[in-house]
């Protein structure tokens, strides 16, 4: 006989009611720090809301979603095959800056030329940087994630050193390189932007993201690579008794994460920053596509809505100061999510405060006969 699942099983089961319960309880964490602060809870959290449901509003949480989007997909594409990317900075960083490098030595070439350019570029770059990692892996055994983090700082310091190179740098007295051409700018025309009254910096970025979490999502579950990726996930020793070259999927998977993290990268400097600055800390797009996949369960269209639901706490966050509370607050709300999602094992206990079924009347009192 099938026992019917009751609703506690279900919430226990179901690891996006786990994800829900953890932003849940982010913001209710959030609300304590408030009230501790004497600050109010209705107010600041009613400027979060206010200040991303406008049609501007929004429109700026659409720009600042992009790299967030793309950069979670990275992360959990490699997620589902069964690699820990924390290396998705330094390839967004090297993505960022090989397409700002074709974007400014060669920003005459046509606009339909040079933006799939500086795409490509920087899709190269990311996935050369993340094969070198998976080589590492594969050859000699190094651990994925200690020489990951090695060369995020090293992404970090050749950014630096490649903004310095005079064909590069800016001629003014910013340290920053010069701008993109604009022909390799992904911005809607000043034109349509103000007729519609949207952010300044809107462009068409969130297509590409649209675009690439529907590729994303057709690899790993339409294709025989999606499969023998999965598969290697699951069990690396189960996938190479069945013949499944091991080595080669977790090289294909870095190369296919890491493309994805630099055109994170391009996708943020051709729609928002058309230049980069010189680097004094890490920026932190890859780190938070970490955040974005574990919102998104690791599910490129649920990473799609975890990277909106993000970009919309960062630049609602921003507008908090306006009522007085600090901007940090989504940083706690985040952290607190991100906390309950790595212990979303917790949720499953759920299934076991159900109350004890009761005992027919007869049974009952032949239980007591007995004791007396």
């Amino acid at each position: 006989m099938i026992r019917k699942k009751s609703f506690l099983d279900a919430v226990a089961e179901n690891r996006f009611i786990h994800t829900i319960l953890s932003i849940v309880l982010g913001f209710l964490v959030g609300a304590v720090f408030l009230a501790v602060m004497g600050l109010s809870v209705g107010e600041a959290y009613g400027r979060l809301i206010s200040s991303v449901t406008s049609l501007k509003g929004f429109s700026y949480v659409i720009v600042y979603s992009i790299p967030y989007v793309v950069a979670g997909l990275s992360v959990a594409f490699s997620f589902k095959t069964g690699v820990f990317n924390i290396g998705a900075e330094g390839q967004f960083v090297v993505g960022a800056m090989a397409a700002a490098v074709v974007g400014i030595l060669a920003g005459g070439l046509p606009k339909l030329v040079l933006i799939p350019l500086c795409f490509l570029t920087a899709m190269i770059a990311g996935a050369i940087w993340g094969v070198i990692v998976g080589f590492l892996k594969t050859r000699w055994g190094i651990n994925e994630v200690l020489s990951m983090i090695m060369f995020n700082w090293i992404a970090f310091y050749l950014s630096n050193f490649i903004a310095g190179i005079p064909a590069i740098h800016s001629d003014g007295t910013a340290e920053a390189t010069k701008n993109i051409s604009e022909n390799a700018s992904t911005l809607f025309s000043k034109e349509f932007i103000n007729s519609l009254g949207l952010a300044p910096t809107f462009n068409w970025g969130f297509l590409v993201a649209i675009a690439a979490t529907i590729l994303v999502w057709f690899i790993i579950e339409k294709t025989t690579l999606g499969y023998e990726l999965k598969a290697v996930g699951s069990n690396k020793f189960a996938a190479e008794y069945g013949g499944i070259n091991v080595n080669r999927s977790i090289l294909t998977a870095l190369a296919i994460s890491g493309a994805l993290a630099g055109l994170a990268g391009a996708l943020q400097l051709m729609g928002m920053g058309s230049r980069i600055s010189v680097f004094s800390s890490q920026e932190g797009f890859g780190f938070a596509g970490i955040v974005v996949a574990l919102m998104g369960c690791s599910n490129p269209f649920g990473v799609l809505l975890a990277g909106v639901f993000y970009g919309a706490l960062v630049f609602g966050g921003s507008k908090l100061n306006l009522v007085g509370a600090p901007t940090q607050l989504i940083n706690v709300i985040v952290g607190t999510v991100v906390f309950f999602i790595a212990i979303s094992t917790i949720f499953r206990y759920l299934k076991y405060l159900k109350k004890a079924p009761k005992q027919p009347v007869a049974a009952k009192k032949e239980k007591e006969a007995d004791k007396a």
